[in-house]
């Protein structure tokens, strides 16, 4: 009740002063713990969960005051009183009331204080000042507020499935006073409900020991292919001292099973291309989720599908490994297809390996190729790149080597094919000899030109004498020629023989050499069986030479007669083989005829 003894008026308690003074005298404070606010007409302290209600006794202090009390009122509006302060005495006494024991403070301005504020703390508190006259009373409304912990996403589903309504899980908000609101999310965007595809409930408990709300909202969900890797989120909105709040959960993201709608086919290679010999691996995949782990794979050729996992391996493929290949899911509902070209490279040489030949004979290559595609061909002999494929019509020495066909896939990684022939032109030794006298006129050379292969082996004899001449040079070996020289003085007519012998035959020319006094300048001497008649004929000059003296001087044909009968002109041709005897003995009748 509000009384009138102070013989002045006393201000509405509705009534909002500039600079309202407290019972002490000090100026009302407008940052007191708490969001407060008059609302109709009362005034109200907003106040956090566990923290302290400061309420200021918003008064004038009457003269003549006794004391101040502070009462709250229980819902029937009966009055409890929980503290008292005298004005004279300033001793302070709490009233016994359990639910305010050892969490109450009275200032001497008579600001109540209540520690650890609880939900039931949501009273009408009223502020009492007595005099002698009259009792002044100032009520004030306690709020107060409880934020509700994070939301939690429980009891989560395992996966969702297309088609099929799902328990998604339980948003789970709590201690939340007073009570909140919860909002589910996808993506950002809220779930609004929709039947048989978004289903929302709601449900709020309270701890009836401490006042507190729980706020669980679950969420059935129809997902479609596309919720895979959704991110899901809920909310929870509750009113705090200033205002309206939200807390977010963490995002949770589920698993969408979902049934295959495409099969595809695959080849696993670690080339772009695949050549014979190759390793390869067809890959079986479809859409769905969880992906089918057992497919069909058909192989050409073959009716029936080969059960195997996602993967198929061919080892050491063939070419006839080409074609269709295909695969589906076991029912054979869905299929694709995919094709292979197994690249392959043939090369056939003809002759190949070692072979002998004859020089002079015809040997006709060839190199033929098959393959996938259009391949380059290449020879090469004795390491060297040939400009043209090698044609032997009549073989030489130096057609002799090592050939290579080499033949090359350039799309084709790694297929490259060769084949070898290694050529050997063999032929019976040749002789050409020649004889030169040299510029110092002191001596004369004697060269034998040889031809053959294997290499011939060189041996200079003087015809007559038998002797073997060991002082020889020989040039390099090539394209089976090479020759032979030798240098001498002869004091008188020779005639040597140069013998050259290999695995095949023995060859045998012989050659007139005169004395070192008869200068003589690349005479070349055939090699044919004509030698003697060649050596008959150098005989007759001798002798008209001879004659033709003797009719001139008689001295000088005795001279001559002389040097002729020393003379030992014997020249004999040797036969290839064992040489010619007859040949010989006709010669020295024909030398004796002459001396006659």
């Amino acid at each position: 009740m509000a009384g009138s003894g102070w013989g002045k008026p006393r201000a509405p308690a509705s009534s909002v002063q500039s600079k309202r003074r407290l019972p002490d005298g000090s100026v009302w404070p407008t940052g007191l713990l708490g969001r407060k606010f008059e609302a109709l007409g009362l005034y109200t302290v907003n106040a956090v969960y566990g923290d302290t209600i400061t309420m200021p006794c918003r008064l004038e202090v009457p003269d003549g005051l006794m004391f101040g009390k502070w009462k709250y009122e229980m819902p029937n509006g009966s009055p409890v009183f929980i503290a008292f302060r005298s004005s004279t005495k300033k001793n302070v006494q709490y009233d016994d009331v359990p639910d305010y024991k050892n969490r109450l403070s009275l200032s001497e301005n008579y600001t109540l204080s209540i520690r650890n504020a609880r939900i039931s703390d949501e009273k009408r508190f009223v502020c009492m000042l007595v005099t002698e006259d009259d009792v002044s009373e100032e009520p004030t409304i306690v709020k107060v507020f409880k934020q509700p912990s994070q939301p939690e996403i429980l009891h989560q589903a395992d996966f969702l499935e297309t088609e099929k309504l799902k328990m998604l899980g339980e948003c789970i908000a709590r201690d939340s006073y007073p009570e909140g609101n919860i909002t589910w999310y996808k993506n950002g965007r809220v779930l609004q409900p929709v039947e048989k595809v978004v289903v929302i409930n709601l449900q709020k408990t309270v701890d009836k020991s401490t006042g507190l709300f729980t706020m669980t909202s679950s969420l059935q969900y129809m997902p479609t292919k596309e919720d895979a890797n959704a991110k899901f989120t809920c909310s929870v909105t509750y009113f705090g001292p200033s205002g309206q709040k939200m807390i977010q959960s963490d995002p949770v993201v589920f698993d969408v099973h979902y049934p295959t709608e495409k099969v595809t086919i695959r080849v696993l290679s670690q080339s772009s291309t695949i050549k014979e010999g190759d390793n390869v691996t067809l890959e079986c995949s479809g859409n769905g989720n969880p992906p089918p782990q057992e497919f069909l794979f058909y192989i050409p050729g073959e009716t029936e599908g080969i059960r195997s996992s996602d993967t198929y391996v061919m080892a050491d493929v063939r070419r006839n490994a080409t074609g269709e290949y295909k695969c589906s899911l076991t029912d054979k509902s869905m299929m694709d297809a995919t094709t292979i070209t197994v690249h392959y490279l043939d090369l056939q040489l003809t002759p190949s390996g070692e072979v002998t030949k004859q020089i002079g004979e015809a040997l006709p290559v060839s190199c033929t190729i098959s393959s996938s595609r259009n391949a380059t061909v290449l020879w090469i002999k004795d390491n060297t790149r040939m400009q043209t494929s090698p044609s032997f019509s009549s073989l030489q020495y130096q057609d002799a080597g090592n050939y290579i066909c080499e033949t090359t896939l350039q799309e084709v990684e790694g297929l490259k094919k060769r084949k070898t022939l290694k050529l050997i032109v063999e032929g019976k030794p040749q002789i050409k000899m020649t004889k030169k006298t040299n510029t110092n006129k002191m001596s004369k050379t004697i060269v034998c030109h040889v031809e053959g292969f294997p290499k011939p082996a060189v041996q200079w004899t003087v015809t007559g004498s038998g002797s073997i001449i060991n002082k020889t040079e020989e040039t390099k070996y090539v394209n089976g020629k090479f020759s032979s020289k030798i240098v001498i003085a002869p004091e008188e007519n020779v005639t040597l023989t140069c013998i050259a012998e290999n695995q095949l035959e023995r060859t045998v020319t012989s050659l007139n050499v005169s004395a070192i006094s008869i200068p003589e300048y690349d005479e070349p001497e055939d090699r044919n069986d004509d030698n003697s008649e060649k050596v008959n004929d150098q005989a007759k000059l001798i002798v008209g030479i001879v004659v033709g003296l003797l009719l001139v001087a008689l001295v000088a044909g005795v001279v001559y007669w002389l040097y002729v009968k020393k003379s030992k002109t014997a020249s004999k041709h040797v036969d290839k083989d064992l040489g010619n005897i007859e040949e010989n003995k006709k010669l020295e009748e024909n030398n004796h005829k002459s001396e006659t």
